[in-house]
């Protein structure tokens, strides 16, 4: 038996943690685009889960909730991954929006040798995000030459 998801949820989100998360949902709005779609509460107005969504996709906005989950900003800036976000357009703009609301660009917009234009950007928090957009086909061997590498599978 299916049962419906009545969230909506993609196959695949991510969650990410802060040590202040309301500001963090307000400056993901501000600064990436993402959008608000749930934000729960406790009895004391602590933020318990918030859920934001980007195009077809979601982001769970946390908390520091247990020892097993930090910011980066809690451990020396470190990240053990990034979120991958993909444009379908307007990724230069995204980025001067993202740096007008603070996002410090760690690389700024580049095409890649594989078809796609990128560009790297850490919050105040210390996650660091990668937004990309596709730029055109460009084949496997092709991409093996301009990159000077041997790919195995390729997806275009």
């Amino acid at each position: 038996m299916t049962i419906e998801d009545p969230f909506k949820h993609s196959v695949l989100g991510s969650r990410v943690f802060y040590k202040d998360p309301r500001s963090a949902l307000d400056w993901l709005e501000a600064a990436f685009g993402f959008e608000r779609s749930m934000v729960v509460s406790n009895a004391e107005g602590k933020l318990v889960h918030a859920e934001m969504r980007f195009g077809d996709c979601y982001l769970i906005v946390d908390s520091e909730w247990a020892d097993h989950v930090a910011s980066p900003a809690s451990v020396q800036g470190k990240n053990t991954q990034s979120v991958y976000v993909r444009l379908k357009d307007g990724l230069d703009a995204h980025c001067e929006q993202a740096r007008a609301a603070g996002a410090a660009i760690i690389q700024e917009p580049a095409d890649q040798f594989y078809g796609e234009r990128q560009y790297r950007a850490r919050d105040p928090e210390g996650h660091v995000w990668t937004f990309t957009q596709p730029m055109g086909s460009v084949s496997r061997e092709e991409a093996e030459r301009l990159g000077g590498l041997r790919i195995e599978g390729w997806h275009r």
